[in-house]
């Protein structure tokens, strides 16, 4: 006959204060020509990355992820239609790792004021979790070896030995998402930025034997 098994999710919590964030940063452009789109552009972005490193950020933590340029179809105001003519859109954005998240509004107020102008999916992490991911997996399974004796009671069986020990991992991000502009008065305070809290959470599951 086959062996009889019960089977059971334990959860292990961590909450970490975040101190690291990653961040999207980019220039868009619009221009008459491709040519002068991308003159722009590439002036513009190469101001904010300059800004980027004088603030402090390293040049490894700065990466393209997105260049491109598309024609756009220009319309009439009044009638809504389209005139025949085209502008040239290009984008440039780049993926920022902020080691230093004290200073994160002032710096996104500072790459703003260097030509910025697309600011998107701040997302808080921590950059050294290993020890408290740890304890959450060991209480993960104090959880499930609960849970596991508590069905067996219920059920009227007797736990046998330990099968197998499965282990999965599902962290949760509280993610800001925005745009920021370009302008605005020299003393503008920075943008203001709230971490929070980060909750990690782990699952394993265990299967017991019966006898």
């Amino acid at each position: 006959l086959p062996q009889r098994t019960l089977s059971v999710d334990g959860t292990g919590t961590a909450f970490l204060t975040p101190d690291i964030a990653y961040v999207y940063i980019g220039v868009h452009t619009e221009k008459l020509t491709a040519a002068e789109a991308v003159d722009e552009n590439n002036s513009q972005t190469q101001t904010v990355i300059d800004a980027l490193t004088k603030a402090g950020v390293d040049a490894k933590d700065i990466r393209t992820t997105n260049f491109s340029i598309w024609p756009m179809d220009k319309y009439d105001p009044l009638t809504g239609t389209a005139t025949g003519e085209k502008t040239y859109a290009v984008d440039n954005t780049v993926y920022v790792t902020v080691r230093d998240l004290e200073g994160l509004g002032d710096l996104l107020d500072t790459v703003i004021q260097a030509g910025a102008n697309t600011v998107q999916s701040i997302q808080f992490d921590v950059a050294d979790k290993d020890a408290a991911l740890k304890d959450a997996r060991a209480d993960a399974v104090k959880d499930a070896s609960t849970k596991a004796g508590e069905l067996a009671t219920a059920a009227g069986v007797e736990l046998g030995e330990l099968q197998s020990v499965t282990y999965t991992s599902a962290p949760t991000y509280p993610i800001f998402d925005g745009r920021g502009g370009g302008g605005g008065a020299a003393e503008a305070a920075s943008v203001p930025i709230q971490p929070g809290q980060l909750t990690f959470t782990v699952t394993v599951n265990v299967t017991y034997a019966i006898k």
